[in-house]
């Protein structure tokens, strides 16, 4: 405390707390272990397999730390390099070394969640989804339970090699996850689909092909917002929603987010960039709002490219975000 004179009276004033004590909260300690996939095969885009080291380069070890959690870094899963494999097939560039990575990163949050920890997946494109839900879902399974997922991206990601106009296999996870294929991505453990379509909420949605509306309803993928009702009705409403519709009767949800699902004038640095966005603080609310609900089992943060990005600012905000998920609050 300190003092101020005013009108002859003396006042005691709490001195301004601390970035420590303000990073502060209720929320119990969590567990974490923070995993890299530095795969940059499924985009045309290069630069996303760097995505891993600028969330790093941005503190997201101490900043969660700060939150009183235990993190601990389980370093980087192993990816093959681009160059030095062959591209494939035109309509599923790079898939066998893709699902060689998911099926790697599936094992390694199995492995994460046996040991009491909350796995944390830093990409890398948005196809190493297909191996931590996977791995998620596997474990859960074994327990007799199910997951939900929120798709948290301004795209769905539910082409599959017949129906994609690029080859780009980050815009098929989803679709894997659903049991539409393709098959190397859709059977990691043996079976499909993943996870039950009622569990599956997208949010944000502002970009998707003729051929993906038709996979949606393939695949029984019915609730989907886009940011119109998110515009209409606010991001409170949709989150509560949501949380609502990917916990009913799940042990809890996984959350993928895509940088992309932010507009580009928050978050430049992303794969594919799509204008309209979530704004910076329908972001962060969306978060406080899951960390509210305390039913998170795990959560990957992909496509941030650094080679596009303005001084690491996109990178940061995917920090902060994954902050938010965990607690943090502005008081």
């Amino acid at each position: 405390m300190h003092g101020l004179r005013y009108c002859g009276v003396s006042l005691l004033v709490p001195r301004p707390r601390q970035a420590s004590a303000i990073a502060t909260h209720p929320f119990p300690s969590r567990r974490i272990r923070i995993l890299g996939v530095p795969l940059d095969m499924g985009a045309s885009r290069r630069g996303v397999d760097m995505g891993p080291s600028a969330l790093r380069v941005a503190g997201l070890q101490a900043r969660l730390q700060l939150l009183g959690h235990e993190v601990t870094d389980g370093g980087n899963i192993r990816v093959e390099v681009a160059e030095t494999r062959a591209r494939g097939e035109q309509n599923a560039h790079y898939l066998a070394e893709i699902a060689e990575t998911c099926a790697r990163t599936a094992q390694a949050v199995l492995k994460t969640l046996r040991e009491g920890m909350i796995p944390l997946v830093l990409g890398g494109d948005h196809s190493l989804a297909a191996g931590t839900v996977s791995g998620v879902a596997e474990f859960y399974r074994r327990r007799k339970e199910k997951i939900g997922v929120l798709w948290l991206d301004a795209h769905p990601d539910v082409n599959t090699p017949d129906t994609s106009p690029s080859g780009n296999v980050h815009g098929m996870p989803l679709a894997a996850l659903a049991g539409l294929g393709p098959e190397p991505l859709a059977r990691i453990f043996g079976y499909a689909p993943k996870v039950a379509p009622d569990n599956v909420v997208l949010i944000g949605i502002r970009n998707i092909d003729a051929a993906e509306q038709d996979n949606l309803r393939r695949a029984g993928i019915s609730h989907i917002y886009t940011m119109r009702d998110i515009d209409e009705r606010g991001m409170r409403a949709v989150m509560e929603e949501a949380l609502s519709t990917a916990g009913n009767g799940a042990a809890g949800y996984h959350v993928s987010l895509d940088l992309d699902w932010i507009d580009p004038e928050d978050a430049p640095g992303v794969g594919t960039p799509v204008r309209g966005g979530a704004t910076y603080r329908e972001a962060h609310l969306a978060m406080e709002i899951l960390a509210d609900h305390g039913h998170l089992l795990s959560m990957e943060i992909v496509e941030v490219n650094p080679v596009i990005d303005e001084h690491n600012r996109t990178a940061d905000l995917a920090v902060e975000l994954a902050c938010s998920a965990f607690g943090k609050k502005i008081l």
